[in-house]
């Protein structure tokens, strides 16, 4: 039976997991959810996922929501090894700590400082701009020498990290103060499976959704 996969094109969380499913090798069947048109909100979908959130998982009846816990899925159900999610507990917990770390503070910080701009009509405000770089000298700090978040090995943690990170760069934040950042982006780009597809491609369709959103608002 398929994988389904409800998403939405250029999504960062829905990004986290079209990376993992390319890491773990494991097709998905792609839905899109158009949430315009409430695609989310209809009685099938909230059957799914009673909290009618995007990206959702149904892998053969069993459903699951919010992106890094379907990374951990994917992983744990169908890894051919840990070395995306280390089964010895204090390298999972490092893992653990930077896929919270990208939801609630790195992601965070993107959330609340352009989705006001993108969705509504709000402003820049400089004092959120603070926190971004707050969180960014954090990353640039767990990197240190390392070719990757937690190590020298690719983990699930740099593959959402890596989709946040991209989006603040499709978003043309100044990343060159972050020279750990900036080497480690380089590195998951060159080496993360199926990277274009999964990620670089679909920036492009946020790039037109905020392109679109924003334009009469210049």
């Amino acid at each position: 039976m398929p994988i389904d996969f409800y998403y939405v094109p250029g999504s960062a969380p829905c990004r986290n997991v079209l990376l993992t499913a390319k890491a773990v090798g494991v097709e998905l069947n792609l839905k899109y959810t158009d949430l315009m048109k409430g695609e989310h909100l209809t009685p099938e979908f909230i059957k799914i996922n009673p909290q009618h959130t995007v990206p959702t998982l149904d892998d053969n009846g069993f459903a699951i929501w919010e992106s890094r816990a379907i990374m951990t899925y994917l992983q744990e159900q169908y890894g051919k090894d840990d070395s995306l999610y280390p089964k010895d507990p204090k390298r999972r917990a490092v893992v653990d700590q930077r896929l919270y770390f990208d939801m609630g503070t790195l992601y965070a910080s993107f959330a609340e400082y352009y989705y006001p701009v993108i969705f509504g009509n709000g402003s820049y405000d400089p004092a959120k701009l603070v926190k971004i770089n707050d969180a960014f000298k954090f990353l640039d700090t767990f990197i240190g020498n390392n070719d990757y978040s937690t190590g020298n090995t690719l983990t699930l943690a740099d593959l959402a990290l890596v989709s946040t990170v991209s989006t603040f760069e499709q978003m043309k934040f100044d990343l060159s103060p972050y020279k750990n950042v900036s080497r480690w982006l380089a590195k998951v780009k060159a080496t993360a499976p199926g990277y274009e597809e999964a990620n670089g491609k679909p920036l492009l369709a946020f790039q037109e959704l905020v392109d679109r959103l924003t334009k009469d608002k210049k």
